[in-house]
């Protein structure tokens, strides 16, 4: 039987127009410190097991459309606070699906370069 080593996420990559910037909007909202280096930003995981961030210049114009976005999620109660937090470090609030499912709500943010992402937020368990 052959086995096969675990994969585990290594960094999520963001082409920015400006990636020290885009790098240091993340790392306030994350709470964890940037490393800033030639025009580029990486962000290490906090120590809860987030997943490692890195900005680097984008390398052509921007797609019409955004193919993948991140999924953050809150504490139950939390989702509005985390939203008006990250509108506060230059995000824009989008929109808010609230009923669509009963098992979770979210917002859609736009960071400060328009890449969407969401904030989410699910009841405890009866």
């Amino acid at each position: 039987m052959t086995t096969t080593p675990p994969i585990t996420l290594g960094a999520w990559n963001v082409e920015a127009d400006d990636p020290e910037g885009l790098g240091s909007f993340w790392a306030g909202f994350l709470g964890v410190t940037p490393h800033l280096y030639a025009g580029m930003a990486y962000l290490p995981a906090d120590e809860a097991g987030g997943v490692p961030m890195m900005f680097h210049p984008r390398g052509g114009p921007r797609p019409e459309r955004q193919d993948a976005h991140l999924d953050l999620t809150v504490p139950w109660g939390r989702r509005v606070a985390e939203v008006e937090r990250a509108v506060a470090l230059g995000a824009v609030h989008r929109w808010d699906v609230l009923d669509e499912h009963p098992h979770v709500r979210w917002s859609v943010v736009a960071d400060p370069e328009g890449n969407l992402f969401c904030v989410a937020e699910h009841p405890p368990a009866e």
